[in-house]
């Protein structure tokens, strides 16, 4: 077989017995796409051919196109993933992974608003028309809950339950029970009961955020959202989703809130990952925090 037929059969396997997600699965096969190409560059036209070596050159060869630490190691992390299912399965006789260690990654200091860049920000949809209703609670959500992007994109209508105020998150064995505050609540409800069955047509549609033709959105249609309120509200930073989502855990810190509760909001596996948004708080944020909450302050 050649690579492309190898790499249909890891993607089958991915989807139906790793139920991994379309994005993680694009992932990985793109990733692994680039290094097979190397690899041909490289006169390296079979599996059993690709040694250790070759993945390290590849690696080095990443290092000096000035790709990101943690792009490497999501690269890595990608070829792993191949040659451990590839070698599993009998397809290759060594797995030239199993020796590498993975780079370590130093966890920058994450991109945040302010609280009143994210009030602004809130408060640009116009609320008295359809799209300016759905975008609300779009940046209502996204601010209360700290969703990603495809964590938000999938979210059912009935994942939401208003009356008990909350959101459940459930995929890929990582299922999270989201509070949200009244504000969320308040405009998802005008969405959801006012607006959104305007949207949508098919009825059979279960989405909770959809395009303005009642179809699901994309990631970039998303991204163009903020964008475009980023710009309306002056703000001038390069504002993501993910730095909502970032906003959100920093200014729940900085309001007292416990790291475990943070991670579980967010769905960190690792606590660590949470930590960075200690280093982005400053001394009197940690001084404000201390008075209010030790019993001895």
């Amino acid at each position: 077989m050649d690579y492309n037929s190898y790499l249909e059969i890891y993607k089958i396997y991915l989807l139906e017995e790793k139920h991994s997600s379309i994005h993680t699965v694009e992932s990985y096969i793109r990733d692994v796409k680039q290094f097979l190409k190397f690899c041909n560059n490289q006169n390296i036209n079979v599996l059993n051919g690709i040694s250790t070596t070759h993945i390290i050159s590849y690696l080095l060869f990443l290092q000096k196109k000035g790709r990101a630490t943690s792009t490497i190691s999501r690269n890595l992390a990608s070829l792993r993933s191949l040659f451990q299912f590839l070698f599993d399965h009998g397809y290759i006789d060594v797995n030239p992974t199993i020796n590498l260690q993975t780079p370590k990654i130093e966890k920058k200091i994450p991109q945040t608003l302010s609280i009143y860049e994210m009030k602004t920000l809130l408060e640009m949809p116009d609320i008295h028309t359809k799209k300016g209703i759905r975008d609300k609670a779009i940046l209502e959500v996204l601010y209360a809950t700290g969703l990603k992007v495809t964590e938000l994109l999938g979210l059912k209508i009935q994942d939401v339950n208003l009356t008990q105020g909350n959101i459940i998150y459930n995929c890929e064995n990582n299922k999270r029970v989201l509070p949200i505050g009244r504000m969320a609540i308040q405009f998802l409800d005008n969405y959801i009961n006012h607006c959104r069955d305007k949207i949508v047509l098919d009825k059979a549609q279960d989405i909770l955020f959809v395009n303005m033709q009642g179809k699901e959105m994309t990631r970039q249609g998303l991204w163009k959202i903020i964008k475009y309120y980023a710009k309306k509200a002056n703000i001038n930073k390069s504002i993501t989703p993910h730095m909502i989502r970032h906003s959100c855990a920093l200014h729940l810190i900085q309001n007292g809130a416990d790291l475990c509760s943070i991670q579980e909001l967010l769905g960190h596996s690792d606590i660590s990952s949470t930590q960075m948004y200690l280093r982005a708080t400053d001394n009197q944020d940690l001084k404000d925090v201390y008075k209010k909450t030790h019993p001895r302050a």
